[in-house]
């Protein structure tokens, strides 16, 4: 009523009327969903878990890497069948023009950080097969495919490379980065032989510039002829990047970042 009243003195249209507020049955507050979709199930027995969400919190990817790990294992607590496989989906590439830089890697980060958080885990990228204009990609079958291969290998005990490249460890040599990789597979290559896209790397200012990159054995050496001292690189590192690193057996590099700066979603904690 205030803002109406103010409004109204200086002549100015009345602000538009708030929203009602969420109900008790609103699949927005959490106990909607969980009493709702979860609790009703939670007395059947239960294999695992195949997860796809995330984008409603990528402007909160800080929050997510408690939250997602504190969820896997409530839902385990409750099931109370011990540490039954749980798979998920990393953020896809989407929306290249959103102004929020890192939100999104951010969160896929968040995402990658929980397979060390939490037992029997396994995550399919799809940074590859996304749709920069659709939130929802419409490629769900190499999505599938590749959950299928952490379920082969996470809940049937199968002998198999059921994950992409992921980052493991970094080192400066000279005027490069040497980056390592684990699930490294049949060996490293880009798709159709090309170049390698998707680097970054910074010195101590830490203004990340587009970087160079070769793979040598089961790493790759990031450089940039105008960062001298480099301290940092990352891969991927967009809303809906170019890139092309994958190991032999098809399965696509995450997005990473070998660095610990200050994020852009440090803090948020409301969407």
């Amino acid at each position: 009523m205030k803002r109406k009243r103010n409004a109204e003195q200086k002549g100015e249209p009345a602000p538009a009327k708030p929203a009602a507020p969420n109900g008790p049955n609103s699949p927005r507050k959490p106990n909607a969903l969980f009493n709702g979709m979860i609790s009703p199930v939670i007395p059947y027995g239960i294999k695992g878990v195949i997860w796809y969400q995330g984008e409603a919190n990528a402007r909160r990817g800080y929050q997510y890497r408690k939250l997602f790990p504190a969820m896997i294992a409530d839902w385990r607590k409750k099931w109370a069948q011990g540490d039954f496989p749980f798979l998920f989906v990393q953020l896809a590439n989407f929306n290249p023009k959103d102004t929020a830089k890192g939100a999104w890697p951010e969160l896929r980060e968040a995402q990658l950080m929980t397979l060390g958080r939490s037992p029997k885990t396994g995550m399919a990228v799809a940074i590859d097969i996304g749709n920069p204009e659709d939130v929802h990609p419409w490629n769900k079958e190499d999505v599938g495919k590749r959950l299928a291969l952490c379920a082969l290998k996470i809940a049937y005990g199968k002998d198999i490379e059921y994950s992409g490249p992921i980052y493991k460890n970094m080192f400066v040599q000279d005027d490069k980065i040497k980056i390592e990789l684990d699930h490294t597979g049949g060996g490293l290559v880009t798709k159709n032989n090309e170049p390698l896209k998707g680097f970054i790397i910074c010195g101590e200012e830490q203004n990340f510039v587009p970087a160079l990159a070769k793979i040598v054995g089961n790493s790759v050496l990031v450089w940039s002829e105008s960062v001298k001292k480099p301290v940092a690189a990352r891969y991927g590192w967009e809303n809906s990047p170019e890139v092309n690193l994958y190991n032999k057996e098809g399965l696509p590099a995450s997005p990473f970042r070998t660095d610990s700066f200050t994020g852009d979603t440090e803090g948020n904690n409301t969407p």
